[in-house]
């Protein structure tokens, strides 16, 4: 039986590109995400590319009900889940404390952490019942190190920081391994989301220097996957090369 493999937030960026990976290792999938019409484009293509199955469900991870329906309501053969990436998340806006917007707080907690939790509890509920699982959460150079405006963004990394090692802690009785990933600069949809679509703003966060990309990001995450049934990759940071730290970027 093939494996299955969970992904959030796999409409784009590093979500799809993990997507893309592990259908090529010829796991069939699971991936969820906001925008149905993305999901069902990227299945198509998937199966056609990779003759993998795949399974899409579209809610916002924000929704504890609308979070724990969809994934209850998939059929029994798919919550046989061997890899579960929580990639969803989201960063927004960029302002000192202050001047930060009580909205865009709401979002990034719901988002980064409650979201998370919803979609652990829930798949990790089916790994125990299988006897092994891996739970990979993408955290972020944030979560390591806070940077200036960055307060309540590196506040929910630093969260999934803290989430790892009690999730490792809990589900080691169960066999279930657990990895967090912590990329540094990596060009997606990210800033184009932390700036609400002002994509010149964004284009700017990534100029004199070679940003890492998704694929980076998916390979690294693989890695940490395939490893031996005894071997588990605690934790990983993954920078650009022109990144020394969180807020320190040589830029040509």
């Amino acid at each position: 039986m093939a494996k299955i493999a969970l992904i959030t937030g796999a409409t784009s960026g590093i979500g799809e590109a993990c997507a893309h990976l592990f259908a090529r290792e010829h796991y069939n999938l699971v991936l969820t995400g906001r925008r149905e019409d993305r999901l069902e484009k990227l299945a198509k293509k998937l199966n056609t590319k990779y003759n993998v199955e795949v399974a899409v469900s579209a809610f916002d991870v924000r929704d504890r009900e609308q979070t724990i329906v969809n994934l209850e309501a998939l059929p029994a053969k798919w919550k046989k889940v061997t890899v579960l990436v929580n990639n969803a998340g989201l960063s927004q806006g960029l302002d000192p404390i202050q001047n930060g917007s009580l909205d865009d707080w709401d979002t990034m907690i719901d988002t980064n952490i409650k979201g998370l939790l919803y979609v652990s509890k829930v798949v990790a509920n089916w790994m125990i019942a299988s006897g092994h699982g891996h739970i990979v959460n993408i955290g972020s150079i944030a979560g390591k190190e806070v940077y200036a405006n960055g307060n309540v963004y590196c506040a929910t990394k630093h969260a999934v920081d803290a989430l790892n090692k009690g999730m490792r802690i809990d589900l080691l009785p169960h066999g279930i391994k657990v990895t967090g990933i912590h990329p540094g600069a990596v060009e997606t949809e990210f800033s184009e989301v932390r700036f609400k679509g002002d994509k010149d703003r964004a284009k700017k966060v990534y100029e004199g220097f070679d940003p890492l990309v998704a694929d980076d990001i998916a390979e690294t995450i693989w890695f940490a996957v395939s490893r031996p049934a005894h071997v588990n990759i605690n934790d990983m940071i993954v920078m650009p090369t022109a990144q020394a730290n969180a807020g320190t970027i040589f830029r040509k």
